[in-house]
Formats: structure tokens, C-alpha cells, sequence
């Protein structure tokens, strides 16, 4: 027997201990990075999971009205979501936990739940029982991504042997072109190139203002990296990395000053942070999407491949009640 009950400010050291244990909690599951929104760009409608009178499962949601229908969407203000669930989640407890959440949010009048399920290679322990329990109660794809995901090698001379020679290359030329690789807090920078080259390339803005960026950088200065490329000392690419637990880093804004692509930057800019990523001991780098709706950027792809990566879904699953 589960019961379920809406997330309360007093519960915050609990769901955040929750998240920090679970099998695939993340940084975008924690209420400290949930409280950099505004109150009133969402309205929250999280929930945890209660088994033995005890909490058990966490779920960050929010409610949203979409074509005057009352959705539940696992928390829009981040990249991941669903449940946040322990190691040991059985395969009865997850076909359950679907039970009880579709019953729950149709008690309540609402006409539909929509979640984001972490990749695969964000669990401590691989487990899709999950995704079998939406997929077996009616949930369907909304999408389906792919994020380009790497291995990090125990050094960087066995992660250089899964570069293609071309981004080989490419690293020798950017460091004969005087390019320096750093950490900075110079998020203003950055911002300018990268509000520059989305507008150019894709005519959209980033998902975070620059005041948002910087307050999330204050939240967690240590879980939140800006990896520069300067020439004489002007910023001309830069890479934002998420820590999103122990195991993975996420690049959550990847960008270059189009005028200076012939230094190959970006290659030597990632070289350092695989130096970076192994000094850290982390497991896996996430570049990130390289569909937008389905829709590949084949170029976006090909580069990420040249650095040893492959692909991974990230699932957006939804259900009409």
C-alpha cells in the first residue's frame, strides 16, 4: 500500500536527502535548484510517494493548461524529471508507483501527466522497470531525443585514442593558435556568445537569463563549471557543465564566437575538460541534445561523435486520463 501527498516547504531536507540517495537523482530534481524560479512561473505540484509510512519516492511536478486541459508535468522548469526512486526499487513497487500516481492525478480532476525520464546512464544501477510500467498503463512517447553521451577513459591519453584524427588535429591547431583554456565566473561573456550564436543558428534565446545563469551559479558553485577558450585574453567559446550527481556531467550550454571558428576552440576546449572530468573522477560526459523534437542536426552529431561519443535516448512519455 502507497500513499501519495503534495511536497511542503517542511519536507525539504527530507526530498533533498531523497534525491541525494536515490537511484537517479540529479541536480534538476533538488528543491534548491527547483527554488531558483520564480514562484509564479509555475505552480508546483510535486508529490512524494509514501510506503510503510515512510517516504519512498519522489516526484517534482507542476501543473500546466494546455489546450484548456489540466496537465501534470513532471517539473518543466528542469531538464529531467519523473520519479526519483531508490536503488532497490522493485519490479512490483515501480508497476505501483505508475498505479498510483494515474490514480491520483485523476482523483483530482486533472486530464493527463507528462514526464522526462533521466537517460539510462543516470542510474547507479541500470533499471527500465520504470519505463516497462509507464509503457504498460497506457503512457505513449511524446518524443524521443538522443543526447550524445561519452565514457570517460581512467586518462587522457586512452580518452584521446577515441578522438577521430580530425578533432586531433584540431586540438593541435587551436593550442599553436595561442588559445588558453580556463574556468571563469565571466558568465557575461559567455552569455553574449552564446544569445548570439542561438539567435543566428536556430532563432530562439537560451533557456536561462543571465541573471538566472548567475543565480545558479551561487547555488551551487561547486556543481556548476563555466570551462572558457580565450585568445589574448577574449573569451571566444565556452562550455557551461551541470555535476548532476557523482557519476555524470551534463553540457548544459555549449558555444562559440562564430568569428574565431577557424582556432578550433570548442576541440580544445573539450580536451581540457576531459582532463578536468578525470582529475574528478567522473564516469560519463553528457553533451547533451542534438534533436530538438525529433528533428536531428546531423552536424551537431557528427562533432560530438568525432570525441568517442554514441547515442542515448531521453524520453519524454505522457498519458491522457
Amino acid at each position: 500500500m502507497m500513499n501519495i501527498y503534495t511536497y511542503q516547504d517542511k519536507d525539504r531536507a527530507e526530498w533533498e536527502s531523497l534525491v541525494e540517495a536515490g537511484n537517479n537523482g540529479t541536480i534538476f530534481h533538488l528543491r534548491k535548484f527547483l527554488s531558483y524560479h520564480p514562484k509564479d512561473r509555475f505552480i508546483d505540484h510535486s508529490l512524494i510517494f509514501e510506503k510503510k509510512d515512510k517516504p519512498f519516492v519522489l516526484f517534482p511536478a507542476a501543473e500546466r493548461i494546455e489546450q484548456g486541459k489540466k496537465i501534470l508535468v513532471s517539473h518543466p522548469g528542469s531538464s529531467y524529471g519523473s520519479f526519483v526512486t531508490p536503488v532497490d526499487l522493485s519490479f512490483s513497487d515501480a508497476n505501483h508507483l505508475v498505479k498510483t500516481l494515474k490514480a491520483y492525478v485523476k482523483n483530482i480532476g486533472m486530464d493527463g501527466i507528462r514526464l522526462t525520464l533521466p537517460p539510462a546512464i543516470y542510474n547507479r544501477r541500470v533499471s527500465n522497470y520504470i519505463d516497462f510500467s509507464l509503457l504498460s498503463q497506457g503512457f505513449t512517447y511524446a518524443k524521443r531525443e538522443v543526447s550524445s553521451i561519452l565514457f570517460i577513459e581512467p586518462t587522457i591519453e586512452d580518452q584521446l585514442k577515441k578522438f577521430r584524427s580530425s578533432h586531433r588535429r584540431a586540438i593541435r591547431k587551436a593550442e599553436r593558435s595561442g588559445v588558453m583554456i580556463r574556468q571563469s565566473d565571466d558568465f557575461a561573456s559567455f552569455y553574449q556568445i552564446l544569445k548570439k550564436n542561438l539567435s543566428i543558428r536556430h532563432g530562439v534565446t537560451p533557456t536561462h537569463t543571465l541573471e538566472e545563469l548567475e543565480k545558479l551559479k551561487a547555488l551551487f558553485p561547486d556543481k556548476i563549471h563555466l570551462f572558457g577558450a580565450f585568445l589574448e585574453e577574449k573569451m571566444i567559446a565556452g562550455v557551461v557543465n551541470f555535476i548532476c550527481n557523482n557519476d555524470v556531467v551534463l553540457a548544459f550550454y555549449i558555444s562559440h564566437d562564430e568569428n574565431y571558428q577557424e582556432t578550433r576552440a570548442l576541440n580544445l576546449l573539450f580536451y581540457n575538460i576531459f582532463e578536468w572530468a578525470i582529475r574528478e573522477k567522473v564516469k560519463v560526459f553528457d553533451f547533451g541534445i542534438f534533436t530538438v523534437s525529433g528533428d536531428p542536426n546531423f552536424g551537431l552529431a557528427r562533432f560530438k561523435e568525432n570525441f568517442g561519443s554514441s547515442g542515448m535516448f531521453r524520453d519524454t512519455l505522457e498519458i491522457t486520463l
